[in-house]
C-alpha cells in the first residue's frame, strides 16, 4: 500500500470522451464545487470502466479521482497479488493521472513485482535484460502486463511495467 507515481501526461485518454468529457466541461466553464464533484466522480467512473475492459475484476473496487492533486484512490480486496498489481497499473497509466493511492489488499499474498518507467529507446528485451540479466526473458515482462499491453513492441515513453519476481 503506499503513493505510486505515474507520468500525468501519458497514458490511457480516459477523460475526453463521454461523462468524463461532459463534466470536464462543466468543471472549466464554471468550476463550482459541484461540477468538480461531478468531474471527479466521472473520471473514477471511467478508469473503473477500463479496468473492467481490461478483463481484470471490478466487484467490490471503489475508485476516486481527486482533480486538485490528479490522484487516484483504489480501494477493495483483489484475489491475487498479480491482479492487485494490473489494477494499479490500469489506474495509473491513464492521461491525467499523476498519483494512485494504493488502498488494495489481496486474498493470496505473493511476492511484490519490481516496476519499470518506460524512457525513449527502451524496449522488453532491453528491460528484461536490466532486471533479469536476459533479453530473451522479454515474454515474461509482456505477459505480466497484458492486457494492458497488446503487443511487445507497443510501449511508450511514460507508461509504467510490472516486473514479477522469476
Amino acid at each position: 500500500m503506499g503513493l505510486m507515481s505515474f507520468f500525468k501526461d501519458a497514458g490511457e485518454k480516459l477523460f475526453g470522451k463521454g461523462q468524463a468529457k461532459a463534466a470536464q466541461d462543466a468543471a472549466a466553464s464554471a468550476p463550482t464545487p459541484e461540477n468538480v464533484a461531478a468531474l471527479s466522480k466521472a473520471a473514477g467512473d471511467a478508469i473503473v470502466d477500463y479496468v473492467r475492459a481490461q478483463g481484470l475484476p471490478t466487484d467490490g473496487l471503489s475508485v476516486s479521482f481527486d482533480g486538485a492533486t490528479s490522484t487516484v484512490t483504489v480501494d477493495g480486496v483483489m484475489p491475487d497479488q498479480a491482479t492487485k498489481e494490473k489494477v494499479l497499473l490500469c489506474c495509473g497509466n491513464v492521461a491525467g493521472v499523476a498519483a494512485v493511492n494504493d488502498m488494495l489488499t489481496v486474498a493470496t499474498s505473493e511476492p511484490e513485482a519490481q516496476w519499470h518507467t518506460v524512457v525513449s529507446g527502451d524496449n522488453l528485451s532491453k528491460i528484461a535484460k536490466k532486471f533479469y540479466g536476459d533479453a530473451n526473458k522479454y515474454p515474461v515482462i509482456f505477459e505480466a502486463n497484458k492486457p494492458m499491453l497488446t503487443h511487445p513492441d507497443k510501449i511508450y515513453p511514460g507508461q509504467m511495467l510490472r516486473i514479477p519476481p522469476l
